[in-house]
């Protein structure tokens, strides 16, 4: 069997004994040439640096290479070396004699016994008390079985209190053990997972929409058009309030201790419009309502400073949008407002698609621009309306992504009327998959205002 050791230790036991050579070499004292470092006589007391240094030496080694290093030297010295070797190692004599007898049976070709004896430690609590794990089993089904309505109590039972259950039973355990006893079942403290795959009543209605869109994105890339996803961000307060996250700094930011809205300067409304063919940015924050007059004036100013000067001569637009909200599908105001105030003055004809209920985490710019400004800000507080643009702006990514940001003053009240006449009057096409999701809006024969 070869000990394992490395270029240090090799190293280091090199420079010991060269060190130990100068010790023996010392006046007075004229060893053999054939006895090595540790060939000392018995009554010596060797040199303090030096035993500091065997013993930073051995502290790089295994114990079992630190045993039979001890019976190397000490077989080597012959009478009197296991006590030569306990002054210097500091290695206590029944641990070189383990050592010698381990070398030994190395020698024989034997391979040398394991350190812990089979059986050694204490036994499972499933062996003291085999009816732990059913008793502990059926406590548990107690708690997630039976109607909430019901006489009996809903508690979320802790290690603790299950501990203090199983004590009443007659199992003498503590909370630790009930903790590894969960383990060893299966159990352990979970989260609630959200399901990415929405909460639709159709799911082949769900899939094949998305089909679709993924047909509409590839035939307006096909054809070089622009195409934008389109949502509004989670509000936010503009104040001296904690965010949540960490951010690199010398001295933790002090904010308010409570959070109330009335506290706040304004409440801002983050609307986003990420264009996908450029891999930019644009974000209208308001200071009014999310409606669907405000999410139309967001997207038509995006289109005036920017989607007509980097997409020119597109009379075409493509949107992905979420199916509730400003931007819903069953929103008559959605649709009104997409007439007046974008494809009338601008002549330009709009194609949209909703994702389905609950499949709003695919759509693009929630992953692609809105996660990204997040991480941006997240820990520092949005004391002012100035810096929390100043964080949108400031949003970039590897992959190029670049972000505009622009404050919208106006006032947006809710509850705007359209009514079904208002409806039919606009140029509306809607698709034959899926009408109430897909549909196209041209502009009517009127001449184009100034935009």
């Amino acid at each position: 069997m070869s000990l394992p050791t490395t270029r240090l230790q090799r190293f280091v036991r090199g420079m010991l004994f060269c060190r130990f050579s100068e010790v023996i070499m010392m006046p007075g004292l004229h060893p053999p040439p054939y006895r090595t470092p540790l060939d000392d006589h018995a009554n010596e007391q060797p040199e303090e640096q030096y035993c500091r240094e065997l013993k930073t030496f051995l502290a790089t080694l295994t114990h079992e290479q630190r045993r039979l290093y001890a019976a190397v030297e000490s077989d080597r010295i012959g009478h009197g070396g296991v006590r030569v070797v306990t002054q210097l190692t500091g290695l206590c004599q029944p641990t070189i004699a383990r050592g010698r007898r381990e070398l030994a049976d190395l020698l024989e070709g034997k391979s040398i016994k394991k350190e812990r004896k089979p059986g050694g430690g204490r036994p499972r609590i499933e062996e003291k008390y085999p009816a732990i794990a059913g008793a502990l089993e059926e406590m548990l089904n107690d708690e997630v079985a039976g109607s909430p309505e019901g006489d009996q109590k809903w508690v979320r039972s802790s290690v603790r209190k299950l501990r203090d259950r199983l004590r009443e039973r007659g199992f003498d355990i503590g909370h630790c053990t009930v903790s590894a006893l969960l383990k060893r079942m299966g159990f352990s403290m979970k989260m609630n997972v959200r399901n990415r795959q929405g909460d639709s009543p159709d799911p082949a209605k769900r899939d094949e929409q998305f089909q679709y869109m993924a047909s509409q994105r590839k035939a307006f890339r096909e054809a070089g058009l622009p195409m934008i996803s389109v949502d509004t961000k989670k509000k936010e307060l503009i104040g001296n309030f904690r965010r949540k996250g960490r951010a690199w700094c010398r001295k933790a930011p002090e904010v308010d201790e409570y959070d109330f809205s009335s506290q706040a300067e304004c409440l801002a409304v983050p609307y986003g419009i990420y264009d996908m063919t450029k891999n930019t940015g644009y974000v209208v924050v308001g200071m009014s309502h999310n409606t669907p007059e405000f999410a139309v004036s967001a997207i038509a100013r995006w289109w005036r400073e920017e989607g007509r000067v980097t997409h020119a001569g597109a009379n075409q637009l493509l949107i992905f949008a979420d199916g509730g909200g400003g931007n819903g599908s069953r929103a008559r105001a959605w649709k009104f407002n997409l007439q007046k105030k974008l494809c009338d003055p601008f002549r330009l004809t709009v194609t949209v698609c909703h994702y389905p209920t609950g499949c709003s985490k695919w759509n693009p710019i929630e992953y692609r621009l809105f996660s990204q400004i997040s991480k941006n800000w997240e820990g520092k507080p949005l004391r002012t309306l100035p810096i929390m643009l100043g964080y949108i702006r400031g949003t970039t990514t590897t992959t190029g992504l670049t972000v505009k940001s622009c404050l919208d003053e106006g006032i947006y009240r809710k509850g705007q009327k359209v009514t079904p006449e208002d409806v039919k009057k606009l140029n509306l096409e809607p698709h034959s998959i899926h009408p109430r999701w897909n549909y196209t809006i041209r502009p009517t024969q009127q001449p184009s205002l100034n935009p």
